[in-house]
């Protein structure tokens, strides 16, 4: 894409009521744009960022044998009153229909994915199942904040699995774990993201929690020193020990829930009597699980985790474009070899953003730099007094002269990952 076109524009000050990283620098870069507190526009190279997210968490659950579905986001009155969530769950948007009908907006979907699975769970041989939609939620936030981190509307990847028994449930519950996992290796947060046991309900000990350690995080977890599991502060004082070791060393730090995992067993089916027929012709509630995570907020905690005093630093697989081609200077030559070498990468399957714009050299750096595309190509009339093009990583210092028709030498650099 031709930088020229690009609808948005960088900003050099961050909005004034923005506080956390993630709201500033994805503002300042032209990512998203603030309609109202906690509701956002997605701009071009925003959202580009989030469908890659989306991308990667709807590859992963394909690969546990995952079905992809869309449920709608108005919600009838009656299925949450089933559940008795109608009076007593506070986030929820109630809107009225002209015909006076009451519905609420998405929050979460277990009122609409039971009876929908209803109609096709008969027996034993229809289960185990694995449904899942990603969708925007909408969520009445008291405290609307932290740009990405907690809005009113939200991306959200939500999988909901039928078991017949609780140990085909356990077996799941260790694959989405695992799962999970590859998905925030993926985006770059495999580092800093730490499995958090949390307060289960009404119907399981333990949930679980996928909590990324940033300083913008709203929550506090308590780090195992020795085996890794987290503790969410709200159940720590039940847990002086570690669950899984009998540790008591542990660290605290602040952190943002990305993901969470639940064991819902039949705290929905029953409700709604959604039963099947085992192999003896006995009818059961069916076991159910489900698991959640916000590929949204995945991207403002990998804004909070993955930046610099210059600007975002994004991970390769979650990056808007490949390669940031920079054309320095007014002299045609340039532009036209600047102008090859992008139709070059691009016939190469590389997603380019080529600054092609009237700007100075200072400008165009400070913005590569603060929109953070993994790699940087320079051509100017001193790497072309060289037959060359300049090579930068966004996370490194050491820039790398390579001629300017090398572009196999190129791909062995783009295709590993960023030198530290």
């Amino acid at each position: 894409m031709h930088q020229s076109q690009l609808f948005t524009k960088t900003q050099k000050e961050a909005p004034k009521d923005e506080i956390s990283v993630n709201a500033k620098l994805l503002t300042r870069g032209g990512f998203i744009d603030k309609l109202s507190a906690g509701i956002f526009s997605f701009l071009p190279l925003g959202l580009k960022v989030l469908r890659k997210i989306e991308n990667i968490v709807r590859e992963e659950m394909v690969a546990v044998d995952g079905q992809e579905i869309l449920m709608p986001a108005l919600n009838p009155k009656e299925n949450w009153q089933k559940t008795g969530r109608w009076e007593n769950f506070d986030a929820l948007f109630k809107i009225k229909g002209a015909d006076e009908k009451e519905y609420a907006l998405g929050a979460t979907h277990e009122e609409i994915v039971v009876p929908l699975a209803q109609k096709f769970i008969l027996s034993y041989k229809d289960l185990p199942l694995y449904i899942f939609q990603i969708q925007t939620k909408f969520r009445n936030e008291i405290r609307a904040k932290s740009g990405l981190l907690r809005t009113r509307e939200f991306s959200m990847k939500d999988l909901y699995s039928f078991h017949a028994d609780e140990k085909d449930l356990d077996s799941y519950y260790e694959k989405i774990t695992d799962a999970y996992f590859k998905i925030i290796e993926r985006c770059g947060l495999d580092e800093q993201t730490y499995l958090t046991a949390a307060s289960g309900g009404s119907f399981s000990k333990y949930s679980h929690e996928f909590q990324t350690i940033t300083e913008g995080g709203e929550d506090k977890i308590h780090i195992c020193q020795q085996c890794d599991l987290a503790i969410n502060e709200e159940i720590k004082p039940e847990n002086p020990t570690c669950p899984d070791c009998g540790s008591n060393d542990f660290k605290e730090v602040k952190a943002v829930e990305i993901a969470n995992i639940f064991k819902l067993k039949t705290k929905y089916s029953e409700p709604f009597d959604l039963k099947f027929r085992d192999k003896d012709g006995q009818e059961k509630l069916v076991i159910m699980g489900c698991y959640g995570m916000g590929p949204a907020r995945i991207m403002g905690a990998i804004a909070e985790v993955w930046h610099d005093e210059k600007g975002l630093i994004w991970p390769k697989e979650v990056a808007p474009f490949d390669i940031h081609l920079l054309a320095l200077g007014e002299d045609e030559k340039i532009k036209k070899e600047a102008e090859a070498l992008y139709e070059k990468l691009i016939s190469r399957g590389y997603a380019v953003l080529y600054d092609d714009r009237d700007a100075t050299a200072g400008k165009k750096f400070a913005e590569a730099d603060l929109i953070g595309i993994p790699w940087r190509i320079v051509i100017s009339q001193k790497s072309l007094d060289k037959s060359s093009m300049e090579l930068k990583a966004r996370n490194a210092q050491e820039t790398y002269l390579l001629k300017l028709n090398d572009l196999k030498n190129l791909a062995d650099f783009i295709s590993s990952p960023a030198k530290d």
